[in-house]
């Protein structure tokens, strides 16, 4: 398989189905982001700390390409061909973050994104994924979108800041409190 088509050299992009749009439109900035959420969790996965999680996080960055697929399309025939989200997935996050939490020390503050290089991983991919799921959003003023989709990445990111606090737990590390300097 060829990688360049050429077709993109005047600034569109294809979607699932064979329309054309603006390579900056709302659509591909959704997908876009996605796609670099999914990247960052696969630079997060790749932090030994992380070693016992891998199968659950492989699930959400499978997951993901199923999201990117569905924003990736418009055609409605083409959108009964895609795999469906399962909407099981936000109890799993839940169930994960709450037991997450029993091992984590309570949340007195605000937290400072840093510590351990694999729990600032986790804060990028938490900060990217909120990015993400602002351009869904948006999208979803304009467009018709499943909403399962936004819920989805709304508990993801809840979930990938609870893996930021258990990954410093796992590896030790003090959490980075912000303190608001009194004047």
């Amino acid at each position: 398989m060829r990688i360049y088509t050429r077709t993109g050299d005047d600034g569109t992009t294809g979607l699932f189905g064979g329309n054309r749009i603006p390579k900056d439109d709302l659509r591909i900035d959704s997908y876009g982001t996605v796609d670099e959420l999914n990247s960052f969790i696969g630079r997060l996965l790749e932090h030994k700390e992380m070693s016992d999680h891998l199968e659950f996080f492989r699930e959400i960055q499978s997951d993901l390409f199923t999201i990117g697929s569905h924003l990736a399309t418009i055609d409605e025939k083409m959108k009964q061909k895609l795999p469906s989200l399962n909407p099981e997935n936000i109890e799993k996050f839940e169930k994960w973050i709450d037991e997450a939490n029993e091992k984590t020390p309570q949340l007195r503050n605000f937290l400072l994104p840093g510590g351990a290089p694999s729990v600032a991983d986790a804060h990028v991919a938490r900060s990217v994924c909120r990015r993400a799921e602002r351009r869904v959003v948006a999208l979803s003023r304009v467009e018709s979108i499943d909403l399962e989709i936004v819920k989805y990445l709304n508990r993801l990111s809840d979930l990938l800041f609870t893996t930021a606090r258990l990954l410093s737990h796992i590896s030790n590390t003090d959490e980075i409190e912000w303190n608001v300097a009194n004047d």
